[in-house]
């Protein structure tokens, strides 16, 4: 991409996820076995393919992109960024030939406009500051070329308590609103042209945006 920085740190840090190994415990816990069918469907529905550029915001681990890395060869490249050292240097330390992860937050993107083809995230807009999450979904929109596909996937939580709880511990934090309620809201307001939102069980909600 020319650029040896993609992003720089924003003053206002978001709450991040220093335990990379804990939360991948979790997950798995969480998603009932099926974290691997989820998210390869999450990859699917993100609509990328050879040679596509991919970034995923708020990456963590880095598990989204290494099933999306498949699906943009040859060719193609994946970039993850999370705004937690520890789950970069997880993500790196596991990543395919055609991925790339970077410290740095969603909200303070510095890249030229237009680079990517899709832009991704999943679990991460509910930990950037309330304040700056417009901002984030407006870099989004920024850093998509015309006609960039956007897929942002969020918490679906559930009714019993107990379960509630082990979902706040996935998602990093106890959960003090609806995930739901952030890209419903934001996507559209950023410019984007919604395509399709739904559920993917047993976790996850989606929207499925456009750049015009």
């Amino acid at each position: 991409m020319g650029r040896g920085k993609l992003l720089r740190h924003h003053h206002e840090h978001s709450g991040t996820i220093d335990h990379p190994r804990a939360y991948e415990l979790f997950s798995r816990l969480g998603y009932a076995g099926r974290r691997r069918l989820v998210f390869t469907q999450l990859a699917a529905l993100a609509g990328a393919g050879p040679g596509d550029r991919v970034l995923d915001v708020g990456c963590g681990t880095g598990y989204l992109t290494r099933r999306l890395a498949p699906l943009v060869a040859p060719g193609g490249r994946v970039v993850g960024v999370d705004p937690s050292p520890r789950m970069i240097a997880y993500a790196r330390h596991r990543a395919p030939a055609n991925c790339a992860y970077l410290v740095g937050e969603g909200q303070a993107l510095d890249l030229p406009g237009g680079p990517f083809d899709v832009v991704v995230s999943s679990l991460a807009v509910h930990h950037i500051p309330a304040g700056a999450r417009e901002t984030a979904v407006r870099e989004m929109f920024r850093v998509l070329r015309p006609g960039g596909r956007l897929l942002i996937a969020e918490l679906r939580p559930p009714r019993r308590p107990l379960a509630r709880r082990l979902t706040g511990l996935v998602s990093g934090h106890a959960l003090g609103h609806d995930p739901r309620e952030t890209p419903a809201a934001l996507v559209p307001a950023a410019g984007f042209q919604v395509q399709a939102e739904g559920d993917l069980w047993p976790l996850l909600c989606y929207v499925r945006a456009v750049k015009p």
